[in-house]
């Protein structure tokens, strides 16, 4: 946020500084836009952003579904059959316990603010005893605060399992303050930084300080020409001083001129003075005649302060009794909430040795789901051997298959080529047989 500064109004009438022309160069425009600088990117791309963007969001969602409890407790219209009936009672419990921490909170900051009125008479005994019963009080509220924590805690963990109830109640948003509204918008500001912050990448860093070194440089530069403003204000400045000091010249000169004139006005002076002191007697008879009208007044006046005072003091010992009995009254309520929170510390008691016993039974548990867990990994690790020898052996049967089909494959051609051969011989020999025959008969 950037603050209004002062605007200071000179002390002297001198030469109007805005008026003067100040001749320097043009500045270099800047090597990067504004536009530039923003993300290149529209979303997250790492996991790590994500998750961090993940558990703010998860951070508001709770926070907003936490400033609605106390207008939902407070309202006893419809709720119920919205939420449920166990939300609602969880709702109220939790709303009971923060006004009872609330309601001894503020009791404490205003016993505090009355002792410390009150700490002139602090080597009193009533003092002594309401400050230790202060530190008493203040004992009380840790253990008061941690039962609250712990009962938002299990409230948002019992609306997260409920995401409809959640919904219904983050609906409601009217009956959320505006202090706690102020705290959301502050939080959902935080995301959009924290948002363009991961959006931004190392170059684009780079180049915003780049930005910066050269905004540095600029204001260098004018600050340069800002001091040679100021020399020529110097200059201005004892230009100015010699013309004061010839005015100063001028002056004396009347003032000489007035004291001869103060010296032919003593006459008139005179007769002025002597027709003054005529009045003043006058006026002060006419004085006299009013003082003792009003002593008379304030006689009457002091006559009426007595009757009041009177009054008052009976007033005042009639509020003194009353704050007696309020501060009798106020010593009962304390012993009566001593007793109540001894019952309470009893049966805070009972419920941890409770929780105990349950918190045992929980570390059985998990020692036997261990033990099923490493007898469970050793049943897989022996069903992946099993499964890899069967693998193995089908392997081993289809290579068998594929080498006994080859083997017959070749063993077939093998008697086809062999039963080719047969016939092949036997035309022979009938081929000769026929020549022979020819020639036979031909002979």
């Amino acid at each position: 946020m950037a603050l209004d500064s002062p605007r200071l109004t000179p002390l002297y009438q001198g030469p109007d500084i805005n008026r003067i022309r100040v001749m320097a160069e043009a500045c270099k425009k800047p090597a990067f836009s504004l536009k530039s600088l923003a993300p290149s990117r529209n979303k997250l791309t790492t996991i790590e952003t994500q998750r961090i963007m993940s558990v703010l969001d998860e951070t508001i969602h709770k926070v907003e579904l936490v400033t609605l409890l106390s207008s939902a407790a407070s309202n006893h219209e419809g709720p119920e059959e919205v939420l449920g009936e166990d939300i609602m009672k969880a709702v109220r419990e939790h709303e009971e316990l923060s006004q009872v921490f609330l309601g001894k909170f503020n009791y404490v900051q205003d016993e505090e603010r009355r002792l410390r009125e009150e700490e002139a008479f602090k080597d009193e005994g009533w003092f002594r005893d309401r400050l230790l019963s202060l530190q008493l009080q203040k004992s009380h509220l840790p253990p008061l605060m941690q039962q609250v924590k712990e009962s938002t805690k299990d409230l948002l963990r019992l609306l997260l399992r409920h995401p409809q109830a959640a919904r219904l109640l983050q609906m409601q948003s009217l009956g959320r303050s505006a202090e706690a509204q102020r705290f959301i918008d502050g939080l959902m500001e935080l995301r959009g930084f924290l948002f363009q912050k991961l959006l931004t990448s190392p170059m684009e860093a780079r180049d915003k300080a780049r930005f910066v070194q050269a905004i540095t440089r600029q204001n260098k530069r004018n600050q340069e020409v800002i001091d040679a403003l100021e020399s020529e204000l110097t200059a201005s400045l004892k230009n100015r001083d010699a013309e004061v000091q010839k005015e100063n010249f001028v002056i004396q000169e009347l003032k000489n001129h007035l004291h001869q004139v103060l010296r032919f006005s003593e006459n008139s002076l005179h007769r002025t003075k002597h027709e003054s002191e005529k009045q003043q007697k006058a006026d002060f008879r006419a004085s006299q005649a009013r003082v003792a009208k009003i002593r008379q007044e304030i006689q009457q006046l002091q006559l009426q302060f007595h009757n009041l005072l009177m009054e008052n003091r009976e007033a005042e010992q009639a509020l003194r009794k009353k704050k007696y009995k309020v501060e009798t009254e106020i010593e009962n309520w304390i012993q009566k909430y001593d007793t109540e929170m001894s019952e309470k510390q009893d049966e805070y008691e009972e419920l941890d040795i409770i929780h105990k016993e349950e918190k045992a039974q929980l570390e059985e548990l998990k020692s036997r789901h261990s033990a099923l867990v490493e007898e469970f990994s050793q049943i897989r690790a022996e069903q992946e051997v099993i499964s890899k020898r069967n693998w193995e052996a089908e392997q081993e049967m289809l290579r068998m298959v594929r080498a006994a089909t080859l083997i017959q494959a070749v063993w077939k051609g093998y008697l086809v080529r062999s039963m080719l051969r047969s016939k092949k011989k036997k035309k022979k020999r009938g081929k000769g047989r026929a020549k022979a025959k020819a020639k036979a008969k031909g002979k």
